[in-house]
């Protein structure tokens, strides 16, 4: 998820970027010189210089490229309240805070289908977007969550069937 900001916002400005895949349990020299002090991802090279942290990518970003998309809004008022909110996101346990709530519910039928995605995918959502990943847990800790959502192998014979319907398999 965090990775997936920087590169959205990179496409949003129409900026043509390698990306490159990092192995999260063998991190490689490149991200450990970019990033000696967290040694996480994501990490935006430019010029030779890292920018570290998802939102500060997405501000550089918006930054260097403004001839299109501007991503935060020119009043200085709202754009403290763009960062206020992207941070607030950041760092509360649960989309509406510290409390489970409307957003999580809103959200939350999406997780039972990580374990599809990840087989059709063929990527790891947990090394990509870990705190998507641990609001999930989160939120399956609840009684009112995990009596409701699908099986996880429900929801991939699910996606089986109709990717053979799609003409998929």
């Amino acid at each position: 998820m965090l990775g997936m900001r920087v590169r959205i916002a990179l496409a949003e400005k129409e900026v043509k970027y390698e990306y490159k895949e990092e192995d999260l349990r063998n991190k490689s020299p490149l991200l450990l010189q970019m990033n000696p002090i967290h040694k996480k991802i994501p990490v935006l090279i430019h010029n030779g210089k890292p920018i570290c942290e998802s939102l500060i990518g997405v501000e550089y970003i918006d930054e260097v490229w403004k001839d299109k998309s501007p991503l935060l809004p020119s009043d200085p008022y709202e754009r403290a309240q763009a960062r206020f909110w992207g941070d607030y996101i950041d760092k509360k346990p649960y989309y509406g805070g510290d409390n489970f709530g409307f957003g999580d519910i809103a959200l939350i039928g999406f997780y039972c289908w990580f374990h599809a995605y990840e087989i059709y995918g063929n990527f790891n959502i947990e090394a990509e977007c870990p705190k998507l990943v641990a609001w999930g847990k989160r939120c399956m800790q609840r009684d009112s969550v995990a009596k409701t959502l699908p099986d996880q192998h429900k929801i991939l014979e699910f996606a089986k069937i109709l990717r053979e319907k799609l003409g998929l398999e």
